[in-house]
């Protein structure tokens, strides 16, 4: 994990003294936030439909408007139910990184980043025990190769970059969404605005810890690291298509369905167009030679 150091910028100390000020300005006590409801209502959607997995199929056409007023929610306490695992999963890899070396120059940030997604997570995790009475499981995508410290570093906040890039496109639509309760719209909104600041920090990160990988190993190994991140981009893609959620939501053959829908290419352009700007950025810095994504 120990690293050297990173080639920081004016640029990159800059951005971290305006984003630490602003997460102190914007600091808000999640226990008092919000009002949570008793229950919210079974016969209204619970996400955008847009953002609905069989969105764009013949499979959302045939569903009746109970089936799909089920599936909504039961995607909603799924997306939630990601977003508990994936923050948890990203905090235990910042706080392994806090004031070690390599890592000086962000460690002051990363006590506001850590703070504010502990506070997410729960939350999130608040929202499904109320509404869902559980939090969906989940699997982690494991590294198929032993990585240098540098790769190591790099992939860790690239894959945290670009879970907060997919989680955010959802938040925006979502907290915009007049035809959503307030309760979800507030998480939602919420959400959103921490994570800009998170996204605008993730990204310079990014591009300055990839750079610092790019000059400690060989090329080869770094055309290993972008075909295992797109993997990942894959991966955590195919894990909006829950067959648990399908199944709760009374749909007869519920791994049938995910196994058509992730088969389903009509389903692409609303994937790509959830990961649009992650995999802008991914190109743009280098990261990715192009935008072919494997089929896993």
């Amino acid at each position: 994990m120990a690293a050297t150091a990173l080639p920081v910028t004016d640029r990159f100390l800059e951005v971290l003294g305006r984003l630490s000020e602003k997460s102190i300005e914007d600091y808000y006590n999640p226990y008092q936030q919000f009002d949570w409801p008793e229950k919210l209502e079974d016969n209204r959607l619970w996400m955008t439909p847009e953002l609905l997995t069989p969105y764009g199929t013949p499979h959302l056409d045939a569903l009746g408007e109970d089936t799909l007023h089920r599936l909504s929610k039961w995607e909603s306490i799924n997306f939630y139910s990601l977003n508990v695992h994936g923050i948890r999963e990203l905090l235990i890899e910042v706080v392994g990184r806090i004031h070690m070396p390599g890592f000086e120059v962000p460690s002051d940030f990363f006590h506001h980043f850590i703070g504010e997604e502990n506070e997410h997570m729960w939350f999130f995790a608040e929202f499904c025990r109320r509404y869902g009475q559980k939090i969906y499981a989940s699997t982690a995508m494991r590294a198929d190769s032993a990585w240098e410290p540098e790769i190591e570093n790099f992939l860790v906040f690239a894959r945290i970059l670009f879970f907060e890039e997919l989680v955010d496109h959802y938040n925006s639509r979502m907290a915009q969404d007049a035809s959503l309760c307030d309760t979800i719209r507030h998480v939602n909104r919420i959400h959103h605005q921490d994570e800009s600041r998170h996204i605008a920090f993730g990204r310079e990160l990014v591009s300055l810890l990839f750079a610092r990988m790019c000059t400690a190993v060989s090329g080869e190994r770094v055309r290993e690291v972008e075909s295992y991140l797109k993997r990942y981009v894959v991966f955590s893609v195919n894990s909006l298509y829950n067959p648990h959620v399908y199944r709760d939501a009374g749909i007869a053959d519920p791994l049938a369905l995910r196994n058509a829908l992730i088969a389903d290419e009509s389903r692409r352009e609303h994937e790509r167009r959830a990961i649009r700007k992650p995999l802008a950025f991914f190109l743009k810095t280098g990261i990715f030679s192009d935008d072919t994504l494997p089929v896993i």
